[in-house]
């Protein structure tokens, strides 16, 4: 099983590699916001945010996770993600 302190440095890798992550994802949405106001397209998306919280609560369900907080968290990452884009 190994002993806590290992464990805890585990997490705190898992941890790292979620926020390298979400580097990736909000430069993504930077280039995304980009073309949307080349192409005059508002920064929100009603449809495309609904998308993803469906998708990601189906993909929580499927991984055994709680869907009401991942989607809590991925409203957080959205938010961030739209922010940059403004």
């Amino acid at each position: 099983m190994g002993d806590l302190g290992s464990l805890r440095e585990k997490v705190d890798a898992v941890d790292d590699q979620i926020l390298r992550d979400i580097v990736q994802r909000v430069k993504i949405c930077r280039l995304i916001g980009e073309l949307k106001k080349q192409q005059g397209k508002p920064v929100h998306d009603i449809h495309r945010e609904a998308e993803v919280f469906s998708r990601v609560r189906e993909r929580a369900e499927l991984l055994k996770l709680d869907p009401v907080i991942v989607e809590r968290i991925y409203h957080e990452i959205v938010n961030m993600c739209s922010s940059v884009q403004e």
